[in-house]
């Protein structure tokens, strides 16, 4: 199949879903860590430890944690599940709060057994990041589309403005 053909697959509403989808992964993935980087602050605890114990979870690198590697996970992570609740139609605020705690729990039920550096990490923080996490994602992802004539498509159920 040729490129012009897999573009010519997906409609204009599909490739606007596609972006939006994108962009309310990249700014929740973003904006997730707030909640453990102000633990961080108020405790004087490491402002990069999570990140770090991210990057254990690079296949080779479980005990070699490390900023770089770290992001790379968290960005990785973050676009899976992004992909997964975009494509489960998980939008709004409630629904994807309650999404970002079901992913913690296998995240880090999972992450924690298996990797020492998360396992350290303290547990409410973590939870708060998913759950922002969640919410943001599912508050954007509810946000009603713009059109090919420049206006907006509410016509999903349960769709307002933020």
């Amino acid at each position: 199949m040729s490129s012009d053909e897999v573009k010519g697959s997906f409609t204009a509403s599909g490739r606007r879903r596609i972006r939006q989808a994108v962009r309310a992964g990249a700014v929740a993935a973003v904006v997730s860590g707030i909640p453990s980087t102000a633990h961080a602050l108020l405790t004087g605890g490491d402002l990069l430890a999570a990140t770090r114990a991210a990057g254990t979870l690079i296949p080779g690198r479980r005990d070699r944690p490390g900023v770089a590697a770290g992001l790379v996970a968290h960005l990785t992570i973050a676009a899976g599940w992004t992909g997964v609740l975009a494509w489960a139609g998980c939008r709004g605020v409630t629904r994807g709060a309650v999404a970002g705690l079901a992913i913690a729990v296998l995240d880090l039920g999972v992450a924690a057994r298996a990797y020492p550096a998360v396992r350290a990490l303290p547990r409410a923080p973590q939870l708060a990041d998913h759950l922002v996490f969640g919410a943001v994602l599912g508050a954007l992802l509810n946000r009603p589309q713009g059109t090919d004539q420049g206006t907006t498509s509410t016509t999903s159920p349960g769709c307002r403005v933020l």
